[in-house]
């Protein structure tokens, strides 16, 4: 009625938003195409229909609102109006168009680079000839953007984008230095429902920062998202996302090292109202993290190191204690055998940094000083130059990376003996994916110089001042000489070389085969009495019980080399392996014999491996065969095996196999059915389960093609 009393009046019909060719161009295409998901600092475009006639400047004015947040405000920049022009500005909100068809403009829409990101309404009002009408045209999202140069998170290579940004798909490093063991996990950011439950993370971490009426003013920075992300991963609050289980007990939830990827966390998360999912691990926390962040459109990866001290006491040391049968016993300091965190890539405006560079964010509480807490986002070049002044935790990261590792005997009278001190272990091996490959990549340059380099030294002694205030003013001298006060000068001067070296690599079910070779340095033969023994060791640095033991005497001639044989049988460890599969090995003189002399060896045993094989061609939306097997290795019965298997692209949820019970021996073989619903590059993982362990994983690629 209104346009037919006012016929001049131009009268709006239907508005395309242009969704799939809006996400194809703005690479959010993964998300699907039928949602408006844009990345900031880039355009969008729709198409605007007149029923009545053509667009007139000089008759029609359009002025845009886009508002996100509980409280849209003009002043905190969650709220915005801006008319419609001829050509973008693009240093703010703005909006030209051109004539597409009859009664048809094409409508641009610029998000300046240093948008909020989130969910956000647009409006559209039109004065035409004296009178004003508005209609709410939908809801668009707004994302980081690592392609625009202008936006913080800007990555400039184009291979490392799609790796860090659009792969779904990744690889954890565990085990221990000396034996590097990897498995595949599904980060999933594209999936359906995990952007919204990403944003709900974002609300419910938003009274961690500024408060909940000023945290969405904040997701223009991504330094202030990662902190809110950082935080909610695994904090001791009522709504974090996963739990770390207490004394290594799980019972009460799902085992660690059983999930696949961070989808069926996330969902449960969100699922379960915002509650805490029981169990995650440093690896589980660092992944979900990477997912949350890649969906954000930060580029991320996570990042696993070998060696990893724990200590609220000593910042710069790490304290391990053995009795006299070479058991450790369960101290203050941890020595966690590796630990997983997340890398993300900005430039730092809080540090004038012009051009991104990665950024440390670690979101598995640790034991510091002052208590519990995540750490980050500490710039990963100021922990490798030691300068911890410019940084958040940046003091914590080096010293965890940098420790001097020390060896304590405690004898029957409870004196304790000092039987190594070893820069060495600490902060080994950085490990994270390649990009565009399965390869490790080793990125222990990135966070340290190589050890007794002189920038090494240099860096040591900044991060030593910066730790210890007492040393502000110190020489390299003074620090030199309280450093070398750490070791017991008797230590290089036993005249004896022990090593123990792997003679097999076992997996579960078979005997642990090790060669420990002694050297005599001496002129003079020496007959020394030794124990031996072996306990099970978490990942996370906590002795289990000692399962081995035995006593050796052992006689070297003048400079001879000896070499013996030592065996551990799956009898012997497997009643106590359980989903722990690190044992260290030790070999410690005895008391009475004079010498304090010990040598170590941290084993993993290899887990069987799950037979993944696709047996055809995977194509969209037509139904795929896959055959699943198993082999029990185990001289005994599995029982509650149990075969989950999952997929981005592939399975819209996991699908659960109940195998029952295995025998000695006997292999499972399975054929499953699933429908790709997503072109591209896959990965289908499976993950075996029974009474003895959590998890045995299986991965296969699988290259989704449009059908025939």
């Amino acid at each position: 009625l209104y346009f037919f009393l006012h016929p001049a009046v131009i009268e709006l019909g239907d508005v395309d938003l242009n969704c799939p060719s809006n996400c194809q161009i703005h690479n959010t295409h993964f998300f699907g195409t039928d949602r408006q998901i844009i990345r900031r600092g880039q355009a969008f475009n729709f198409y605007a229909r007149f029923h009545n006639r053509e667009w007139d400047d000089s008759m029609d004015q359009a002025i845009f609102t886009v508002e996100t947040g509980l409280r849209p405000c003009e002043s905190n920049e969650t709220k915005c109006t801006f008319p419609m022009g001829r050509c973008l500005d693009q240093t703010c909100w703005s909006a030209s168009y051109k004539i597409h068809q009859p009664k048809c403009i094409s409508i641009s829409v610029f998000p300046p680079s240093n948008a909020c990101i989130g969910r956000y309404i647009l409006n559209m009002q039109i004065t035409s000839c004296g009178h004003t009408y508005q209609r709410c045209l939908g809801d668009f999202y707004v994302l980081f953007n690592p392609w625009c140069a202008d936006d913080p998170v800007y990555m400039d290579n184009q291979a490392q984008r799609e790796e860090y940004v659009l792969n779904e798909h990744g690889i954890l490093y565990e085990g221990v230095h000396k034996h590097i063991t990897s498995r595949p996990w599904h980060f999933g950011q594209f999936e359906d429902g995990i952007l919204d439950i990403c944003l709900k993370i974002l609300d419910m971490g938003a009274s961690y920062h500024h408060g909940s009426d000023r945290d969405h003013c904040w997701r223009n920075d991504p330094v202030h998202v990662s902190m809110v992300v950082n935080h909610m991963i695994s904090s001791h609050t009522t709504n974090s996302i996963m739990k770390i289980p207490e004394n290594n007990d799980y019972l009460k939830g799902t085992k660690p090292f059983s999930w696949n990827g961070s989808v069926p966390i996330l969902q449960q998360w969100y699922n379960g109202r915002c509650r805490p999912v029981r169990y995650g691990y440093c690896g589980s926390l660092a992944s979900v993290m990477c997912t949350v962040m890649r969906c954000l459109g930060i580029p991320s990866r996570v990042v696993t190191n070998f060696c990893f001290p724990c200590s609220n006491e000593n910042p710069l040391g790490i304290n391990e204690i053995f009795d006299c049968t070479g058991k450790n016993l369960c101290g203050k300091d941890k020595l966690w055998r590796y630990h997983c965190w997340n890398e993300s890539w900005m430039a730092r405006r809080d540090l004038n940094q012009c051009c991104g560079d990665w950024q440390c964010l670690d979101p598995t509480p640790l034991e510091t000083g002052r208590g519990s807490s995540c750490s980050g986002p500490t710039w990963v070049r100021s922990i490798r130059e030691g300068e911890l002044d410019l940084d958040f935790d940046g003091h914590h990261m080096f010293s965890r990376l940098n420790s001097n590792y020390v060896g304590w005997l405690s004898q029957n009278n409870a004196k304790k003996t000092k039987v190594f001190c070893d820069t060495w272990p600490c902060g080994q091996h950085l490990s994270t994916k390649s990009v565009g490959s399965e390869q490790l990549e080793d990125i222990t340059g990135s966070y340290k110089y190589e050890l007794g380099s002189v920038k090494s030294k240099e860096a040591y002694y900044r991060a030593y001042r910066r730790i210890h205030p007492g040393y502000c003013n110190a020489s390299n001298c003074h620090i030199d000489r309280e450093l070398s006060s750490l070791k017991n000068p008797f230590l290089s001067d036993s005249g004896i070389n022990m090593r123990l070296k792997m003679a097999n690599c076992p997996m579960y079910g078979e005997d642990v085969q090790l060669h420990w070779l002694l050297e005599n340095l001496r002129s003079e033969p020496k007959t020394l009495k030794f124990n031996l023994c072996a306990q099970i060791i978490t990942y996370n640095g906590c002795p289990m019980d000692q399962f081995w033991k035995d006593s050796v005497t052992v006689a070297l001639g003048p400079r001879e080399v000896k070499k013996i044989p030592l065996c551990i049988s799956y009898s012997q460890y497997g009643p106590y392996l359980c989903d722990h599969n690190i044992m260290k090995v030790v070999a410690v003189s005895d008391p009475e014999c004079g010498e304090v002399l010990m040598v170590s060896r941290d084993i993993v045993i290899n887990r069987p491996p799950v037979i993944v094989k696709l047996l055809s061609q995977p194509r969209l939306k037509v139904p795929c065969t896959a055959e699943i097997s198993f082999c029990n290795p185990l001289q005994e019965d599995m029982k509650n095996c149990i075969m989950t298997l999952e997929g981005c692209g592939l399975f819209k949820e996991p699908m659960t196999i109940d195998l029952g019970t295995l025998a000695s021996n006997q292999q499972a073989r399975t054929i499953v059915e699933f429908t790709p619903y997503r072109l591209g590059s896959h990965r289908l993982l499976a993950n075996f389960g029974c009474h003895k362990f959590a998890y045995c994983k299986g991965c296969a690629k699988a290259e989704v093609c449009n059908p025939v």
